[in-house]
């Protein structure tokens, strides 16, 4: 590949686990960014992308039938606080990955809360990603029944070409 690629907006969709930042290395090595030009104003970037579980989700409440009319608001905002430390937490291990490869002026992070095959197949559109690099985790046939397969969502309903990375093989760890 040449120094110069013809991609624009790269979307990384990370999770913590370590296939996630596994498709991260895979694309910060592999995937090349156009260079600017003179008459352009916007530059070419990678885009680190995480889905937040809605607290309700992530503690299995669901406030309907609690009394007085939802949880605790205390209980609530601790949620929501240990849920921000998990993602600040992953997108600092996703820049470091970054800047081991040079790249922290070309990388912009963004995190939204919801469903994560929904809500990453909504990004790419809403950011008019050029591609979608996401990790699998290779679940058996069972867990993939109950749990759903984000990749193999994302793979059919994604707006832009996907690039699944399973495993571990053909990438540098360096981390």
């Amino acid at each position: 590949m040449s120094e110069s690629g013809n991609l624009n907006l790269v979307v990384v969709a990370v999770d913590g686990s370590q296939e996630s930042m596994n498709a991260l290395r895979w694309a910060l090595l592999n995937l090349k960014l156009r260079s600017p030009t003179p008459d352009t104003t916007d530059s070419a970037s990678f885009i680190i992308f995480h889905v937040q579980s809605p607290p309700s989700i992530a503690t299995g409440l669901n406030p309907g039938p609690i009394p007085f009319g939802g949880p605790i608001p205390a209980f609530a905002a601790a949620i929501e606080a240990h849920q921000k430390r998990i993602t600040d937490s992953i997108l600092y291990h996703a820049l470091g990955i970054c800047s081991q490869f040079n790249h922290t002026a070309k990388v912009r992070t963004h995190v939204v809360v919801g469903e994560p095959k929904e809500k990453i197949c909504e990004t790419v559109q809403d950011l008019h990603a050029d591609v979608l690099v996401i990790g699998s985790r290779a679940f058996g046939p069972i867990k993939r029944m109950f749990l759903g397969s984000v990749s193999n969502y994302c793979a059919h309903h994604a707006q832009c070409p996907v690039i699944i990375i399973k495993g571990k093989d053909g990438v540098d760890k360096g981390n």
